[in-house]
């Protein structure tokens, strides 16, 4: 007899994936059976890249990350994010902390998601040591400034970085 599936959700807006996006999206997939990965629309961010975009980024990069464990689906979503985990069937939400700032800001979330759905539960995962200082803030902040973002994300989306910041200073 097997048991219900598990049901993972990691949401984040993703703009760009990071290599420490990446590997909380390494660890969770031993977590759940089957992850989904939200990426949200949140234009109150004013994403560089579209939402259509930051899809297909992570498509491309979490496949490879499944390694056998989990299934992986990545999906957009414009909607209250416990209302997103219920449609998709997650059990838990996948969050990455890097700081206590961080942490913070997840602590009220967390309690605001209770209040509004009692059977979602969050589950922390701590950054690793080396993926800390790692924002997408910060590695598009480098990339208009013509630094190196090679260190903090995959060759694909750091070349699609470049031509984004390259566009924009046209």
């Amino acid at each position: 007899m097997t048991g219900k599936k598990r049901i993972g959700l990691y949401p984040g807006t993703f703009d760009p994936v990071t290599l420490g996006h990446l590997d909380i999206i390494k660890r969770a997939v031993k977590l759940v059976d089957h992850l989904v990965i939200g990426v949200a629309t949140n234009d109150s961010k004013a994403p560089l890249f579209t939402l259509e975009e930051r899809t297909h980024m992570l498509t491309s990069e979490a496949g490879k990350l499944a390694d056998g464990r989990a299934t992986i689906e990545v999906q957009s979503f414009d909607n209250l994010l416990v209302k997103f985990a219920a449609q998709v069937g997650a059990g838990v939400i996948i969050r990455g902390l890097r700081a206590v700032s961080d942490f913070e800001y997840e602590f009220q979330m967390v309690a605001m998601n209770q209040r509004l759905n009692t059977e979602i539960e969050t589950v922390f995962l701590m950054a690793d040591p080396r993926h800390q200082a790692i924002s997408s803030r910060l590695v598009k902040e480098i990339a208009f400034l013509d630094g190196d973002v090679a260190p903090f994300t995959t060759p694909a989306v750091s070349e699609a970085l470049i031509q984004r910041c390259k566009q924009l200073r046209k």
